[in-house]
């Protein structure tokens, strides 16, 4: 039995507390991990709303980056002492994961949202009781987390490891929209709406790729002028702008040839649509919550364009967070500009920070 120091969710909306919990004996293909950092995602705050029928209490959090401490009998793949970065769980072994598109994994719910294992036990205990944990197959808000060897992907000792939790989740999702789902090419143009981390991902994927021009719409002029100097050729703020899509069009001459929607919100979506060329793609990954009702104009969809929603960048973290680290290697993916730090007791601090958007990616870490 690890005791681990961990920011307990005890009732939506109300602030986390920090207390000791027990985790538990591994199961044959689990890790623990000793959590060096963790990003706070979107994801998180719309749980801590009640958004997710997430089952209390419980230890939400899920872009832990950490050190290997202990394997389970099963594990050969990963050892303690490896630096990992932890990512959504899939089973490996259904059509989807097994076709290369694990964020559509037939068991997906049932490993990243209902707060137990798959044999209903949970890792964490408090007092006797359960305390859930599984939040996407890590629950890292705290000191330690159980992971696996599906979703922990193993990294050079030599990187920024406190950094690199948010490339499980929201930076991957982001990049990987624009490179693996959109697929751009260069000299192909492209809008952002929603300049949080998952927007600003795209953003630099974009520039990573040679887009061109590479539109960002916010009406936060401090993230506007972050996106500019991440790559963005035009920044508009859609509060001074009677028609984003003549904006947009004035800008690309036909429309652009690819739009994402960080946002989630219907206004959002149309205008997302409204801006592309005919045909053209829109890709939405803003989540407002589990059911979110939009109307969109049929006609946008009749003129060949697209309407596609995106889940974790539609990746394998196993392949695709070693190339965004490559990528951030050669200064093209400079995602540690959108990090700022806070300590564990600091974290309802550093979630009021994400709420209110005052700081792009809130990361924990621990000494």
């Amino acid at each position: 039995m690890t005791h681990a120091r961990v920011a307990l969710f005890e009732a939506p909306d109300e602030k986390l507390t920090v207390v000791d919990v027990q985790v538990g004996p591994l199961a044959e293909d689990e890790i623990r991990i000793r959590v060096a950092g963790v990003g706070i995602c979107h994801t998180d705050l719309t749980a801590l709303r009640g958004g997710v029928p997430l089952p209390l209490p419980a230890v939400v959090g899920h872009e832990a980056s950490g050190i290997v401490e202990e394997v389970g009998a099963e594990v050969t793949t990963l050892v303690p002492g490896d630096h990992v970065v932890v990512s959504f769980d899939s089973c490996r072994t259904c059509t989807q994961c097994t076709s290369g598109r694990p964020a559509y994994c037939e068991l997906f719910a049932a490993l990243n949202y209902f707060g137990t294992r798959l044999d209903g036990s949970t890792t964490m205990s408090r007092d006797g009781e359960p305390v859930h944990g599984n939040w996407f197959g890590q629950s890292s808000f705290g000191t330690h987390a159980v992971a696996s060897v599906r979703n922990a992907v193993k990294v050079d000792e030599s990187l920024p490891l406190q950094l690199l939790g948010p490339l499980g989740c929201s930076l991957q999702t982001g990049a990987g929209t624009v490179m693996r789902v959109l697929r751009a090419k260069p000299g192909q143009s492209i809008a952002v709406f929603g300049l949080g981390a998952v927007g600003l991902s795209a953003l630099m994927a974009a520039k990573a790729l040679g887009c061109t021009p590479i539109i960002a719409i916010d009406p936060n002029p401090e993230r506007l002028n972050l996106a500019t100097e991440l790559g963005a050729t035009h920044t508009l703020d859609p509060n001074a702008i009677d028609d984003i899509a003549w904006a947009v069009t004035d800008i690309s001459a036909n429309g652009v040839d690819f739009s994402v929607d960080a946002v989630g919100l219907e206004s959002v979506v149309q205008q997302a649509l409204a801006v592309l060329r005919s045909p053209g793609i829109c890709a939405t990954l803003g989540l407002q919550g589990l059911e979110n009702d939009i109307v969109i104009d049929q006609g946008h969809l009749l003129l060949g364009r697209t309407l596609t929603g995106v889940i974790e960048g539609d990746v394998d973290p196993h392949q695709f967070i070693p190339q965004l680290v490559d990528l951030w290697k050669k200064g093209q993916f400079p995602f540690d500009k959108l990090i700022e730090t806070y300590t564990l007791p600091e974290i309802n601090e550093a979630l009021a920070a994400a709420a209110a958007g005052s700081v792009i990616k809130p990361v924990i870490v621990f000494d």
